[in-house]
């Protein structure tokens, strides 16, 4: 089994793979199943990716969940339960190996717990003093992760540092304040769900810079009035969904510079959600309509990731209500959840040509070296019923 070391070690090598110069050209991709952990688990999902491509998800069973690694080098790496919480996600992984996530005793996430791995090792995170409940959703290279606190109107966005857990108590200037964070870069910048107490129904997009002593909103795209903050990059943009108080949201990507801008929608959809950002701007994240479409965003056009698809791929990120895109690194190793040959299954979508960069950060991407998974003769693209994910939503957990 590999240790935070070796899986470190992965992705300093696929952030050193020799850079390519950027061309303005459809984007190419192999497509590599990451599989379960144990034979006769029932599906897997992709949860993210860091920047330097070590992927994380959770594989599921009857009556558990397992949560796992995934890098081109090493494959599928499972992580231990902790003790007394049989339902564990691993949410997201930083260059040096250590992830961060939650412990439940259900699918749905009761009597959950932040946990952190490293070196192969499970612990629990420290709440503050009289809290019960929490979860972890990000780390940075500096092992600072963010998540939250409690339950339903009691629920806060927390930083937990070291041996502390510490409620982000910055606010707004209208007093809205962190429901959940989300998201944290290496330079300290938190992303989340805030509420607005003058207007509970309104979601607020917030955005907190450590060591600053206020909280700022992302705004609201035309039409809109509110926000959900949920990827933050390593320069700065924050991605995520603005919609009419707690309506159908459309993607949206935020920089100092640019303010709040429409990422265009996928072709066929009329909703959707930003799940992530790398370095150079480019975005992944799930439109829907009748099926939920995944999409990557290259600072122009909006792909549909079914239409990336190698030929006879056996994959389907079109038909059913399953799939999605929810993390990219800077290399773009984008990783979610499809459906492979029937069964719903983690991915990792790794380039293998040149991909154009959007302004306003040019930057290159590396080709990858791996072989991917073996395909066949395509199947009929079968309709798969919702799997339930324990993500933050957009509502306060109960």
């Amino acid at each position: 089994m590999w240790n935070g070391q070796s899986i470190a070690t992965v992705a300093v090598l696929l952030c050193i793979i020799p850079l390519v110069p950027a061309v303005a050209t459809t984007p190419q991709y192999q497509i590599f199943d990451i599989g379960v952990v144990e034979v006769g688990d029932e599906a897997s999902q992709g949860e993210g990716v860091s920047h330097g491509g070590i992927a994380v998800g959770q594989s599921l069973r009857t009556g558990g969940s397992q949560a796992f690694t995934w890098t081109v080098i090493g494959g599928l790496v499972p992580l231990p339960n902790l003790p007394s919480r049989s339902f564990a996600v691993s949410n997201s992984a930083n260059d040096k190996g250590t992830v961060v996530g939650t412990a439940a005793t259900t699918f749905f996430g009761s009597d959950r717990l932040p946990v952190i791995w490293q070196n192969g090792v499970v612990s629990q995170l420290p709440l503050p003093p009289g809290e019960t409940l929490g979860d972890a959703n990000s780390v940075n290279a500096s092992m600072v992760a963010v998540g939250s606190v409690d339950a339903g109107s009691s629920q806060r966005g927390v930083i937990y540092s070291g041996s502390t857990a510490t409620v982000i108590t910055q606010t707004t200037a209208n007093g809205s304040y962190f429901l959940t964070a989300f998201g944290i870069n290496d330079s300290g910048r938190i992303v989340g769900q805030g509420i607005d107490p003058t207007n509970a129904a309104r979601n607020v997009g917030i955005v907190y810079d450590i060591g600053q002593s206020a909280a700022f909103e992302v705004g609201a795209l035309s039409g809109m009035n509110g926000a959900l903050a949920f990827g933050v990059s390593n320069t700065g943009y924050v991605v995520g969904s603005s919609m009419l108080n707690q309506g159908p949201g459309l993607p949206f990507i935020w920089s100092d510079l640019g303010g709040i801008v429409a990422i265009p929608l996928a072709t066929g959809t009329s909703e959707g959600s930003a799940r992530a950002v790398n370095s150079a701007g480019w975005v992944v994240g799930t439109d829907s309509s009748a099926f939920a479409i995944p999409f990557v965003y290259d600072g122009t056009t909006t792909y549909r990731l079914a239409d990336l698809l190698p030929p006879n791929s056996d994959w389907d990120l079109s038909m059913n209500t399953s799939s999605s895109a929810d993390g990219i690194s800077d290399g773009g190793i984008i990783v979610g959840t499809g459906v492979h040959n029937g069964e719903i299954h983690a991915y990792a979508m790794v380039p293998v040509a040149p991909t154009p960069t959007p302004a306003p950060t040019p930057s290159p991407t590396p080709t990858a070296t791996a072989t991917p998974t073996a395909t066949s003769t395509p199947t009929a693209a079968p309709r798969i019923t919702p799997t339930p994910r324990p993500r933050p939503t957009s509502r306060p957990r109960s």
